[in-house]
C-alpha cells in the first residue's frame, strides 16, 4: 500500500490534502477565482471567430479522466458499485490520510475510473450537494497536456473559471489540477498527469493491495456522458461548449424523432477532443404529460448529468454477468424484436441471446451497435447507466428511440410521474 509521505506538497491550491475543492461563487455567480461567466446571449456578438492569435485546436483534449459522484454515503456508494458493476477499489483519501471535510473512494475498470465521495460535515459542500440533489455525478474529469493552457483558453472564451491552475506533489510526482463550470452544479476538471506514476491523485492513499484485483464485468472505457438542461437551455449549452472548448455539434434530434404518444425531448450531441469526448444534452418538449426530462429536473432540483454509456466488447457476457449481481435494467417488450433482425440485419452476436436479455440493436451507414439502459442507480429517478458494443456505429441508437422512452415512461408511470 502506498502512502502520502511527509512530503506532500500542494502548490497554488487552496487545499493542503491534495484534493481540489470548489471555492464559493463570488457575486452574480462569478468565481471566487475570476473570469467572467458565460452569457451565451452574448455569443452572436462575439461570434465564432477565433482568438487572435490562438492556435485551431486551443483544447487537445486526451480522453476522460474520471467520474467523481457526490453521494450522501460513499462507503455504500462504493460498495455497490464494486459488487454489482464490477469495479476495483483502488484508492481511498479521508480522515486517515489528512482530509477533514469528505472521504473519497476511487474504484477502475477498464479505462474507466469512478470516485465516490461523501461529506463528513452537515455544512460540507459535498453533503449540500447530497441533501439538494441525491447522489449524482459531480465533476466530468477530462485529461489534458496543460491543465493551465485548457484553464486558460476556456476562461477568456467565457467559462467560468472554478479552481485555478495549480499542481498537487508528492513522493512519487505531481499532477497539474484546474477546474470550471457548467451546466447546473458540475464541474470540468482539467487533469494533467504526465508527470504522475500513482494510483490516482497525491492525498490518495492505495487500497490495491487490500485484495485481489477484480477481474470486473467487461465494462472498457466511458463512451458518452448525457446532460439534462432545462426547456429553452439546450442551444445556450451547445455555443458554451462551442465558444468556450472548441466542440463541435455532431448530430441534432428533434422531438420528432424522439418522441412517444405522451412527451417529447430534443438533443444536440456536442464532440471534442476528435471524437474522444461526447456530451450529448437534452432538454424537454411539449407534450401531453410529463416527460422524462422534465421527472429528472425536477427530482434533481436542476441539470446535471442524467447518465453515463459505457463501452464493452462483449454486451452480451456484460449484461448477463450484471444481471447475476443484480442490476435491473429497463424491459423491452418482445414486440420490439418481431422485427428487429429485419431492420438491423446480420449481426454478429446471437439475436435469441440479444432477445432473451432485451438488448436493443441499431444500424446507421458506418455499422451497428447494441445498447441497454439501467434502471435508476438510487431512489430519486435521476442518475442511471448505458451498457454499449459499437461495431462501426457512430450514432446513439436512433431506431431505439421509442422503445426505449416508453420503457422509461412505464417506470414513470410506476412513480406517479407520468
Amino acid at each position: 500500500m502506498r502512502r502520502r509521505g511527509p512530503g506532500l506538497r500542494v502548490c497554488g491550491s487552496r487545499e493542503g490534502n491534495g484534493t481540489q475543492r470548489e471555492p464559493e461563487s463570488g457575486k452574480n455567480g462569478e468565481s471566487s477565482h475570476g473570469g467572467t461567466p458565460y452569457r451565451p446571449d452574448d455569443a452572436a456578438a462575439r461570434g465564432s471567430s477565433k482568438i487572435e492569435g490562438m492556435p485551431d485546436d486551443f483544447m487537445p483534449l486526451e480522453g476522460w479522466d474520471h467520474l467523481e459522484l457526490w453521494v450522501g454515503n460513499a462507503k455504500q456508494a462504493a460498495y455497490f458499485y464494486e459488487q454489482a458493476f464490477g469495479f476495483t477499489p483502488v484508492a481511498y483519501a479521508g480522515p486517515e490520510t489528512g482530509v477533514r471535510d469528505r472521504a473519497s473512494y476511487v474504484l477502475e475498470q477498464g479505462e474507466i475510473r469512478l470516485v465516490i465521495t461523501s461529506g463528513l460535515r452537515a455544512d460540507s459542500e459535498v453533503a449540500r450537494f447530497a441533501y439538494a440533489h441525491g447522489d449524482g455525478v459531480k465533476d466530468v474529469a477530462l485529461r489534458v497536456p496543460s491543465a493551465q493552457e485548457a484553464y486558460r483558453q476556456a476562461v477568456q472564451r467565457g467559462a467560468v473559471g472554478v479552481v485555478e491552475p495549480h499542481w498537487v506533489e508528492d513522493e512519487l510526482g505531481r499532477v497539474e489540477l484546474a477546474a470550471i463550470g457548467t451546466y447546473g452544479e458540475n464541474l470540468h476538471t482539467f487533469v494533467n498527469r504526465s508527470a504522475y506514476e500513482g494510483v490516482y491523485l497525491p492525498g490518495y492513499v492505495s487500497t490495491l493491495g487490500n485484495g485481489a484485483v477484480r477481474e470486473g464485468v467487461g465494462l472498457r472505457a466511458v463512451d458518452h456522458v448525457v446532460g439534462n438542461v432545462e426547456l429553452g437551455r439546450m442551444n445556450r449549452w451547445v455555443e458554451y461548449y462551442e465558444q468556450t472548448m472548441g466542440f463541435t455539434e455532431m448530430i441534432h434530434f428533434s422531438d420528432e424523432d424522439i418522441a412517444t404518444e405522451y412527451s417529447a425531448l430534443m438533443s444536440k450531441v456536442m464532440t471534442g477532443g476528435k471524437g474522444k469526448i461526447k456530451f450529448p444534452i437534452n432538454e424537454p418538449a411539449e407534450g401531453r404529460r410529463k416527460s422524462q426530462i422534465e421527472e429528472y429536473l425536477d427530482y434533481f432540483g436542476g441539470p446535471g448529468v442524467q447518465h453515463v454509456a459505457m463501452q464493452t466488447e462483449d454486451i452480451i457476457a456484460t449484461v448477463d454477468a450484471l444481471r447475476e449481481r443484480g442490476i435491473r435494467f429497463l424491459d423491452t417488450p418482445d414486440t420490439y424484436y418481431e422485427d428487429a433482425e429485419q431492420r438491423v440485419g446480420e449481426i454478429s452476436e446471437d439475436w435469441a441471446a440479444i432477445r432473451r436479455l432485451k438488448i436493443l440493436a441499431d444500424r446507421d451507414d458506418d455499422g451497428y451497435l447494441l445498447q441497454i439502459f439501467t434502471k435508476t442507480a438510487q431512489d430519486r429517478p435521476t442518475l442511471f447507466f448505458e451498457v454499449i458494443e459499437r461495431h462501426g456505429s457512430l450514432g446513439f441508437g436512433h431506431g431505439n428511440f421509442k422503445a426505449l422512452f416508453e420503457a422509461i415512461e412505464r417506470e414513470q408511470a410506476l412513480r406517479g410521474n407520468l
